[in-house]
């Protein structure tokens, strides 16, 4: 019998954006270097390779969010315990969103994402370094 899935991601993602905070691109550019506020890239190590990287971040892929959270995680991270706003982005929005949603279940609050994830804060000129990929095509 074929499986039957009863929750698409669109609605997981439309209940979570209902829930959470949402900080437009174009402010969370404001927020890039201060220091009561954590940027959370969540995109897998390739896409940073591959489409550069937002300066300082703190990357987790988000298969491994709930694990660096939980301090009674043996994977623990502790910037995660730190007194600090945590905004969330991926490289379009949803698994930020989906993940900021998690996050704050969990308790860890203040806690945001960005709609439209690393391309709407390249749009909203945020500062962009190339990841390796770029870097190595210029090498001769």
């Amino acid at each position: 019998m074929p499986q039957k899935i009863t929750a698409s991601v669109k609605s997981m993602v439309e209940t979570a954006k209902r829930e959470i905070e949402e900080i437009p691109a174009a402010e969370a550019v404001k927020l890039h270097g201060r220091d009561d506020v954590v940027l959370v890239d969540l995109r897998d190590p390739r896409e940073r390779e591959r489409d550069g990287k937002v300066p300082g971040t703190f990357n987790v892929t988000r298969g491994m969010l709930e694990f660096w959270i939980d301090p009674e995680s043996p994977y623990y991270k502790p910037q995660f315990g730190e007194d600090k706003k945590f905004v969330f982005f991926c490289a379009g929005g949803l698994r930020s969103a989906l993940a900021t949603k998690t996050a704050q279940d969990m308790g860890l609050k203040p806690v945001a994402h960005i709609p439209g994830g690393f391309r709407a804060w390249k749009e909203a000129g945020g500062p962009v370094e190339p990841g390796e990929a770029k870097k190595s095509e210029g090498k001769t």
